[in-house]
């Protein structure tokens, strides 16, 4: 136990026991219900890691990289004979496998566990809304809408013809003009909306 110790206490190995320790803490933090943010899902992808959440694969990539780094420095100590030049290859090596068998891994964690849905204009799509100016026409208006974790949005908003939307009103968005960057919307009644409680 006390070369165990030694081994992970000792540099290098002692930088991913360290980064271990965080990944701990972090889970241990998710369990408990706070909110953690994802890491960049870019670098994660240029590096042929992506699939499932970032912090998924950065917890198997270190846990991974510690347990080659662990067992690399152990195998070196057996030897009979100083590792040498051969010290000087654990740690890329680690790294390396490391990054090969988290990347094994996220095939079939794909299935099991979804990648985090991107947050879009489109999620507003089929939601109701309230008016905030005055009124909402063809070439203006805004209003204020609910996304499903709860937190609002103010939009720019349009209506059809014919279609009276006054400050305090509901209404329902029905589609998104991509080229305008605006909802086009419609009246409905607050009582048939399923989402209303979040308004």
């Amino acid at each position: 136990m006390t070369e165990f110790f030694d081994i992970v206490l000792a540099p290098p190995t002692v930088v991913f026991t360290v980064l271990l320790v965080l990944v701990v803490c972090y889970w241990v933090l998710a369990i408990v219900g706070l909110d953690l943010l994802e890491t960049d899902t870019d670098l994660l992808g240029a590096l042929g890691l992506r699939g499932i959440p970032s912090s998924v694969m950065i917890s198997l990539f270190v846990a991974f990289t510690w347990f080659l780094c662990l067992a690399g420095y152990a195998s070196l100590d057996e030897l009979p004979w100083d590792g040498g030049p051969l010290d000087l290859l654990v740690v890329p090596g680690a790294l390396a496998g490391g990054w090969l068998a988290t990347r094994l891994l996220i095939n079939p964690l794909r299935y099991v566990l979804p990648e985090p849905k991107v947050p879009s204009r489109d999620d507003f799509i089929g939601r109701m809304c309230v008016i905030r100016t005055g009124t909402v026409t063809a070439h203006f208006g805004q209003a204020e809408v609910h996304s499903e974790d709860g937190s609002s949005a103010l939009v720019q908003v349009r209506k059809q013809d014919g279609d009276e939307l006054v400050a305090g009103g509901t209404a329902l968005i029905f589609e998104y003009d991509a080229e305008g960057e605006f909802f086009w919307v419609m009246p409905y009644d607050a009582a048939l909306d399923p989402h209303r409680k979040g308004l």
